[in-house]
C-alpha cells in the first residue's frame, strides 16, 4: 500500500488498523483522509472508470447511513479499492463474504435459532434493532458448567465498534438449557456497562437483557464491556455454542468444567443454522485445570460451538 498524501503522519497507521478490524464506513473514512481526497474528486476518479456513483451516496457509505449492497454500489467498491490505492478486497471484505449468488454475510436471526425465535421475538420487544449499530472487533466468552453438569454461568467480555452514531447500548441474550427457570437466571454488567431493561420467554428458556454505556458512541468508536449470567437452571448441558448473524472480527470461547464432573469427549462443530446438522471439525482435550477452549480468528455467519459426551 503506498502512502500518499501530506497531511497527518498517522493516518497512514489509522487506515492499517480499519482495513483490518472494519467495520466498513471507518475504513473508507480512513481511506479518503490518508488520500486527501474529497469525495467530488472521488466521483470523478470513478466517472473515468465508467461507474456512476453520487456524493450523496458516498457521503452516506462513509458515516454508515446506507450500506453499499447492490450489484452496481459492489463494482464501486472495488473499483474505490483502486482508486483510493487500496490492497484489491481490502473494502469488499469489510462488507461480509459472498456467495456465489451474491447473498449478503448475514443471516436472519430465526435461522439461527430456529423457526419460532424466542430471541427475535425478545429483541422486538425491546425495540432493537437487527444488529444494534454494533460490529463485534473481539469477543472473549467463559462457559462455567457445575458438579451437577448444568450451565452455571457464563461471562463475556466483548469489544465492540459502532458504525452509525448515537448507539448507546448492547443487548445481550442467554439461552438456557431444557427445563432452564428464567425467572432464577441473574444478569450483571461487570465492567463499562449497567443493566436496563430484561425480558424472559419462560417457555424457550432465553432472557434478553440491555447493557446500557455511559455515553452515546459515535460512528467508528469503540467500547469494552464485561458481563455476566448466572443460571445454574434445567438439565445437564451437552453443548454450547454462539450464533452470530453478521461477519465480525475474533471470537474465543472456553469452556471449564468443575473436577467433580469431566466429560469423556469434547468436539468442535460449526453450522450454518439451527436446523442444520452440526459439522465437527476436531476433537479437543480437557487442559490439568478441566476446561477447553476454542479460538475463531474471524466470526462467519452461523453457529460456532462445543459439544461434550459425560458417558
Amino acid at each position: 500500500m503506498k502512502a500518499q498524501g501530506g497531511g497527518d503522519p498517522d493516518a497512514g497507521a489509522r487506515l492499517a488498523e480499519a482495513l483490518r478490524t472494519g467495520p466498513f464506513p471507518v475504513a473508507l473514512r480512513a481511506a479518503l483522509a490518508a488520500r486527501g481526497l474529497a469525495l467530488h474528486r472521488v466521483r470523478h476518479r470513478l466517472e473515468q472508470r465508467g461507474i456512476s456513483v453520487g456524493v450523496t451516496s458516498l457521503s452516506y457509505w462513509q458515516r454508515g447511513i446506507r450500506r453499499p449492497d447492490r450489484p452496481e454500489s459492489l463494482r464501486a467498491v472495488t473499483a474505490l479499492e483502486e482508486v483510493l490505492d487500496l490492497p484489491e478486497h481490502s473494502l469488499t471484505r469489510l462488507l461480509g463474504p459472498r456467495t456465489a449468488a451474491d447473498q449478503p454475510a448475514a443471516r436472519p436471526l430465526r435461522s439461527l435459532a430456529g423457526p419460532d425465535s424466542a430471541p427475535e421475538r425478545l429483541l422486538a420487544e425491546l425495540e432493537a434493532p437487527r444488529d444494534g449499530g454494533l460490529h463485534t472487533v473481539l469477543q472473549y466468552e467463559r462457559v462455567e458448567i457445575d458438579g451437577d453438569r448444568r450451565l452455571a454461568a457464563r461471562e463475556a467480555q466483548h469489544v465492540v465498534r459502532a458504525h452509525r452514531d448515537g448507539v448507546d447500548r448492547y443487548v445481550a441474550i442467554h439461552c438456557g438449557e431444557i427445563g432452564c427457570d428464567t425467572g432464577l437466571v441473574r444478569v450483571a454488567g461487570l465492567e463499562n456497562c449497567r443493566v436496563g431493561r430484561v425480558r424472559r420467554a419462560p417457555e424457550a428458556g432465553v432472557v434478553a437483557a440491555e447493557l446500557l454505556f455511559d455515553a452515546r458512541l459515535a460512528a467508528g468508536e469503540t467500547a469494552v464491556l464485561r458481563y455476566r449470567f448466572e443460571d445454574g437452571t434445567g438439565e445437564p448441558s451437552r453443548e454450547y455454542f454462539r450464533g452470530f448473524s453478521y461477519a465480525g472480527g475474533g471470537y474465543v470461547m472456553q469452556v471449564a468444567f468443575d473436577r467433580a464432573a469431566l466429560p469423556v469427549r469434547c468436539r468442535r462443530f460449526t453450522r450454518p443454522s439451527a436446523l442444520a446438522p452440526p459439522e465437527y471439525a476436531a476433537d479437543l482435550t480437557l487442559n490439568a485445570h478441566g476446561t477447553v477452549h476454542l479460538v475463531e480468528p474471524e466470526i462467519r455467519p452461523g453457529h460456532v460451538g462445543l459439544n461434550w459426551d459425560w458417558d
